[in-house]
């Protein structure tokens, strides 16, 4: 297993910073992926990598070798790095068996365990006669995973190889995929805009806004404990209201929270996640707020609510067991710590 580490690397197209000093280091047999919303620099990261582009500057060293230096760096079929694209891109005139073994040498193909490669990537060995206009767009991803791993490359890179898929094969096709890494042993890095898929497959997150890390850290401490308040809605839903924090206790429109310590203090943004609201009746302990409305999702379901007094309307998501009805009147509790922010470039 081979570790990946980044530094310094920047790359500008038409005067453009769309990466600007990307300091990552990818743990040996880790998946990582990169958040990040479109033009964030996530593919372009990606791509030189994999060699397809130079960088300006900086340096990306794979288990002690380093494959860019300077900007420019060793061909990327040297590399030792499998690439995934968004769309699987199988050649359609082969049938799954060539193409797993397209990228290996003439000499190694025939003795290519290819019943194994698909195995692998949970698939049955029966598909490799046929080709991919045969298959499901989940099966055909997970061929193009296959192929990437046939040469046992060192990582793996997977530019959002699951957008295309409807929202049920995709989790069922990103769980297998990111299985079938972790049993080669492979380092992989993982593009995506989807929130929720980086949390989910994940060991580390790196967000990036703007061609920069804004935070690298893993999906429970992304989650948690945010850098800012662009980073904290990005990767969530948010509830934030003014507040004063003094010591360990933040009074706001929610209550007197408590918050973690070596925080700002004073004048701030308290943020909570719609979970953590939890809702009682009009007697109870909390903060009281009329119901607005209520979207109802199945599992769960998303109340809108006006707070009284200070006029703030928030979400709060709660389970759908026992829902409250529009017009209602409530009490509003928070369930843990909430996270605050200096108000100065708040967002």
């Amino acid at each position: 297993m081979s570790g990946l580490k980044i530094s310094g690397l920047s790359k500008a197209f038409g005067g453009r910073r769309v990466l600007d000093g990307i300091d990552l280091d990818i743990p040996a047999g880790s998946v990582v992926a990169t958040l990040g919303p479109s033009g964030g620099g996530k593919t372009t990261l990606l791509r030189i990598i994999a060699g397809f582009l130079d960088a300006d500057a900086g340096t990306i060293d794979l288990d002690g070798v380093e494959l860019v230096a300077g900007g420019r760096g060793i061909a990327p079929q040297r590399r030792g790095i499998g690439y995934v694209p968004q769309e699987g891109a199988l050649f359609p005139h082969l049938d799954v068996a060539t193409n797993i073994t397209f990228g290996l040498r003439r000499g190694d193909r025939r003795a290519f365990d290819v019943d194994r490669m698909l195995a692998l990537v949970d698939l049955d060995p029966a598909l490799k006669l046929r080709h991919p206009h045969e298959l499901s767009g989940g099966q055909q991803q997970r061929v193009a995973l296959a192929r990437a791993l046939a040469p046992a490359p060192a990582v793996v890179l997977l530019d959002e190889p699951f957008s295309s898929l409807d929202a049920g094969l995709r989790v069922e096709t990103s769980h297998a995929v990111i299985g079938a890494l972790r049993a080669a042993g492979a380092t992989a890095v993982l593009v995506t805009h989807d929130q929720d898929e980086a949390l989910a497959l994940a060991d580390r997150v790196a967000v990036l806004r703007d061609g920069r890390v804004t935070q690298y850290a893993t999906p429970v401490d992304l989650y948690r404990t945010p850098v800012d308040l662009a980073t904290a809605a990005f990767v969530g839903s948010v509830v934030v209201v003014p507040g004063i924090v003094n010591g360990r206790v933040a009074t706001c429109a929610l209550g007197r929270l408590a918050v973690p310590p070596d925080g700002p203090q004073g004048s701030v943004q308290v943020l909570v996640r719609p979970e953590q609201l939890v809702l009682g009746p009009p007697s109870g302990p909390g903060t009281p707020a009329r119901v607005v409305d209520v979207s109802y999702y199945g599992h769960d379901a998303t109340v809108r609510l006006v707070l009284d007094g200070a006029g703030a309307t928030i979400e709060a998501r709660v389970l759908s067991a026992d829902l409250p009805a529009p017009g209602e009147e409530v009490t509003v509790a928070v369930k843990g710590d909430a996270a605050v922010f200096g108000t100065v470039g708040a967002a």
